[in-house]
């Protein structure tokens, strides 16, 4: 592909797809260039280092998340749809949580989640102050019960670059884990229910139970504020 053929919204396309498939250490402008069926030179033209790739393509992820209008829906309402879109974006997207801890992120994407955020929770009754801390909490949330599955992504990508066969080694771990478990009691009669197929694994819906109960908690404390005036 010709230089001027690449724009950097191309290039920032391609490189969310190579993220998706090979992780934060699998990009490289090398790797890039052949996915557009470019040159890497042609990708230094438009975005200068791989810095730069990441904190765009981490930014153009964040538009993927549905952005409910706060004027015409229901505060907590509008917190399930923004937090379980988040939840859902950063579950596609593994290497976004990876990136948080090793680039310097910025843009108008998060921006803009990030001021409806502050939206919900002024509406819900929040003082400034107390809807950054809101936002803040149910961020914190989503991007921790993001973490699992994304780790389970990057060991199984880690474990197949060694040559190794990932999913019996995965396999061999769990039971071996199940071994240690059955020594506990309440590990053991957990793992006897038919929702706890493996000791790692979570019962279902547990992101919508947390954020249901964060969301409760919300409203009693607002609840408790309104009654102390």
């Amino acid at each position: 592909m010709p230089r001027d053929t690449l724009t950097a919204d191309r290039i920032v396309q391609a490189a969310i797809g190579l993220l998706d498939d090979e992780g934060l250490d699998g990009l490289n402008m090398r790797s890039l260039a052949k996915r557009l069926g470019s040159a890497a030179t042609a990708v230094y033209w438009h975005i200068k280092t791989k810095d730069d790739l990441v904190r765009l393509a981490s930014d153009a992820i964040w538009y993927e998340i549905e952005q409910p209008d706060v004027d015409v829906t229901d505060w907590r309402t509008a917190a399930t749809i923004q937090a379980t879109g988040m939840h859902a974006m950063l579950t596609r997207h593994p290497w976004l949580g990876q990136a948080f801890g090793s680039h310097l992120m910025h843009g108008p994407g998060q921006a803009r989640h990030d001021d409806l955020s502050l939206a919900i929770y002024e509406k819900a009754g929040f003082t400034a102050a107390d809807a950054d801390r809101a936002a803040a909490t149910v961020f914190i949330f989503a991007l921790g019960s993001a973490l699992g599955p994304a780790a389970e992504v990057s060991l199984k990508r880690r474990l197949s670059k060694d040559g190794a066969d990932a999913e019996q080694l995965m396999t061999d771990a769990m039971a071996r884990a199940t071994e240690t478990a059955q020594q506990f009691p309440r590990l053991r009669e957990r793992l006897g229910t038919p929702a706890a197929s493996q000791y790692t694994a979570a019962p279902d819906n547990t992101f919508e139970f947390g954020l249901q109960s964060i969301l409760d908690g919300f409203e009693a404390r607002l609840a408790r504020s309104r009654h102390r005036r």
